[in-house]
């Protein structure tokens, strides 16, 4: 276990750099890596190879059945499981009661890397509930004996093999059918082994472990446009009803606007928005509600609608509008009293469709991998595939106590598109080894593969996912590779910083090592895509609001969440909403400084082009002023040459900037997030709840910063202001002289302007603005005197 003060996890800002690795991918493969391997793609056009990982060698043992066991002389029965014991590790199948030929088909794995012995032991033994197990008979292998399977041969055949007592001098009754090879993590037994290195995981901890790869469920946007309402009766007879409508799919709820006016028949023209999945379990309840007073409603009437009744929209064109009948809310106890209610009931016009035509938005549109309509139908082609190694983890920290000492079970997330992969749990390391290869069909480059490591919680089995103090699996950090980011056809092996914010400040909890390859099928497709918008067409057509987005997505997202939980094994809540970036939208002082300086840096090249301007006309370098004249004077004489000059020079640039170009993926980066010099009250603000759970003091502290903060950018933004409305009033009269002056002077120079080349002038206006300091007097120009006495709104401000 490395010590939390070790070298290899300090907050050196030169240890939060990406580093070069050098794996060995693919060289020790047979065939040169031409196994098949486990993409999940769209079909069979493409096959996964594993020449992105490092081989890694295992004996697998399969067990089968058993036949013809002898029973136990007490109980003339027998509870037969097998155990296969090679050097310490020893695996057991599950035990059967009172069956005397018994199957299994269970598989078990042994690294190489970890074997003690070379010989395999196959064990047949009879469970008892009191005492030592009996002995039925074994099996014994040689394992320089046992063959080398290479996929995609088939699998191995199992044979039956005669049980040998235990000293190995003859035979018992009874046999046992196995298959013994040697082979590699590209056997497709591989994912649903007993692993060696997870021999203490037990019970419900075992399925916990393995490989999987999940798929997000199907989701759509339910579109419910209530129109309108007809014969709405309120509960008391002597007055109008003020009506709303409120509509209800799972735990999403909305509401119409309340009618303005008391009416029987209301009038709203409003669209509610849902999120819903495939296959669909919620049903759409509505009812329509009269505002007594502000703190009691009636349900007047109410319906319950299955969502596969409604249509599937691809594009803008309408659906057709339906009536339902409402049912009276709490009558027809009595049928004859239901069907006299339903001659009489109120109706309600909707028109209701499944939104086919948008992408539903479950992650944060600064890191998306999808943006692929709901409909299969509008999908274009696929542009390339996405290759992604997942090597190991270096150095990772303890995560929590087993034992009296640190411990950590690591495994990988990786999430692009529709697609999720979790690699297996590697048991009690911080150097875990994967070697796990997953591919994905890249349908637009300009997105976002995310990949988070994460500390298993769950191997012991029994734990209660829904109670208060249920395990979580805690977060080690996170790496995101944007795909337009990379050459295609390279391979990428670098080792990636684990950098997690913590309340106490950024920190790095090891490094992950990946191996990407991105291949692109088509660039004349590629080409295309670069000039497509980035959504599909209806979130232009039809585009919702900003809060409706950040409403959505966060439905989205715990659909996802919910539905993937159920999976076995699961890919929990808290993974899920780490990938999704949940928090994403929280107010965050951090964050905010590192937006500020994002756009300073940007400015910054303004900046430094107007202090070369006017160095320019301080004449501090005389050879290049006078160079900058003779430019001037050259594009003067010659306008037309203005523009083709301006993208020769942009195109030169990128050609010298070429062989600078980055190296490696974007990673993340502590200066940038502000992260390296961030205050603790800042970090602690951060890492608050929302509501606040602090004392009222640090939560006045924390107000006060941040009107001292607001007041600052109020400032910012009221120059802002000012400035424009001094160009407004130029011509609004509400100076008269200054009004004045600028329309004699526009008359004036509308009239010179007219009579003289406009080259002259620009000539004039350019040597006059590079003058020589010499004859350049200190005091502001007239126009900026003129301009700054203009007057503004301010003085209308309380």
């Amino acid at each position: 276990m490395h010590p939390a003060d070790s070298p290899a996890h300090s907050s050196d800002p030169e240890d939060f750099n990406l580093k070069d690795t050098n794996p060995k991918l693919g060289e020790r493969w047979p065939s040169g890596g031409a196994y098949g391997g486990r993409g999940w793609m769209n079909g069979e056009r493409y096959a996964s190879t594993f020449d992105l990982v490092e081989q890694m060698s295992y004996l697998y043992v399969r067990v089968v059945k058993a036949k013809d066991l002898p029973p136990s002389s007490i109980t003339a029965s027998c509870d037969p499981y097998v155990e296969v014991k090679l050097g310490n590790y020893r695996g057991r199948t599950r035990h059967f009661e009172k069956k005397m030929n018994p199957e299994w088909n269970q598989v078990f794995a042994f690294s190489k890397e970890r074997m003690q012995s070379l010989v395999l032991e196959v064990f047949v033994k009879d469970k008892e509930m009191v005492g030592r197990d009996d002995y039925l008979g074994r099996v014994v292998f040689d394992l320089n004996e046992v063959p080398t399977r290479v996929p995609p041969d088939s699998p191995l055949a199992p044979q039956w093999y005669r049980l040998e007592d235990r000293r190995g001098e003859g035979k018992v009754r009874g046999g046992i059918m196995l298959a013994v090879w040697m082979g590699t993590q590209a056997d497709e037994a591989f994912p649903e082994a007993w692993h060696s290195d997870a021999a203490s995981v037990h019970g419900e901890g075992a399925l916990n472990i393995r490989s999987k790869v999940y798929v997000s469920p199907k989701l759509w946007y339910l579109r419910v446009n209530v129109i309108e309402a007809q014969d709405v009766v309120s509960n008391d007879r002597g007055r109008f009803p003020e009506v709303f409508v409120k509509a209800q799919v799972g735990n999403q709820v909305l509401r119409t606007k309340i009618h303005p006016t008391k009416t029987a028949s209301p009038l709203w023209n409003e669209d509610l928005v849902f999120v819903v999945a495939e296959p669909f379990e919620e049903m759409l309840f509505l009812t329509v509600e009269d505002r007594v007073t502000p703190l009691k409603d009636d349900v007047l009437g109410k319906i319950t609608l299955p969502l596969d009744i409604f249509e599937k929209r691809l594009d803008h064109r309408p659906v057709h509008s339906r009536w339902f009948n409402l049912e009276k809310f709490g009558f027809g106890v009595l049928e004859a009293d239901r069907r006299r209610d339903l001659q009489f009931s109120s109706r309600i016009h909707l028109r209701v469709c499944l939104e086919g035509g948008y992408h539903v938005l479950d992650e944060s549109t600064m890191y998306i991998s999808d943006q692929r309509p709901t409909a299969r139908q509008l999908w274009k082609q696929p542009v390339g595939i996405l290759e992604v190694g997942i090597l190991g983890a270096q150095g990772l920290l303890p995560m929590k106590m087993k034992d009296g000492r640190g411990s950590t079970d690591a495994y990988c997330a990786a999430k692009y598109g529709q697609k999720w992969v979790r690699t297996r749990t590697i048991v009690d390391t911080f150097n875990p080894k994967w070697n796990e290869q997953y591919t994905w069909e890249v349908y637009d480059p300009c997105t976002v593969i995310t990949l988070g490591v994460f500390d298993n919680c769950h191997l012991g089995g029994g734990e209660k996912p829904n109670t208060a103090n249920a395990a979580r699996d805690s977060r080690i950090g996170k790496v995101r590779i944007r795909l337009s980011t990379l050459e295609a056809y390279r391979i990428y092996t670098h080792s990636y910083p684990l950098l997690v914010l913590h309340p106490h400040g950024v920190k790095k909890m090891g490094e992950l090592q990946l191996a990407v390859r991105f291949t692109t099928l088509s660039l004349a497709n590629m080409i295309y895509v670069y000039g497509h918008p980035l959504l599909p067409k209806m979130h232009y057509l039809h585009p919702f609001t900003v809060n409706q987005v950040d409403s959505l997505r966060y439905q989205a997202m715990n659909i996802v969440a919910a539905r993937l939980g159920r999976a076995e094994p699961p890919l929990r809540k808290e993974v899920v909403e780490y990938m999704l970036d949940v928090d994403s939208h929280m107010w965050s002082m951090r964050r905010s400084k590192a937006n500020f300086f994002r756009i300073m840096s940007l400015i910054s090249g303004l900046f430094t082009m107007s202090h070369w301007f006017v160095d320019i006309r301080q004449w501090r370098n005389p050879i290049t002023s006078v160079l900058v004249h003779i430019l001037f004077l050259i594009l003067i004489w010659y306008p037309e040459l203005i523009l083709p000059t301006l993208f020769l020079y942009m195109f030169l640039i990128g050609l010298w900037n070429y062989r600078l170009r980055p190296r490696h993926p974007s990673h993340m980066d502590t200066k940038l997030s502000w992260a390296e010099a961030v205050h603790p009250d800042e970090l602690d603000e951060e890492f608050d709840t929302f509501p606040t759970s602090k004392s009222h003091d640090i939560v006045r502290m924390r107000y006060d910063r941040l009107r001292g903060v607001a007041g600052r950018i109020q400032t910012v933004v009221g120059d802002i202001a000012t400035q424009g409305e001094r160009v407004q009033s130029l011509l609004s009269w509400r100076d008269p002289r200054a009004t004045s002056l600028f329309i004699v002077f526009c008359l004036f120079a509308a009239v010179v302007l007219y009579v003289t080349p406009f080259r002259a002038v620009a000539l004039v206006a350019g040597l006059y603005y590079l003058r020589h300091p010499r004859f350049r007097s200190k005091l502001p120009s007239v126009p900026s005197n003129f301009f700054k006495r203009l007057t503004a709104r301010t003085d209308s401000l309380l």
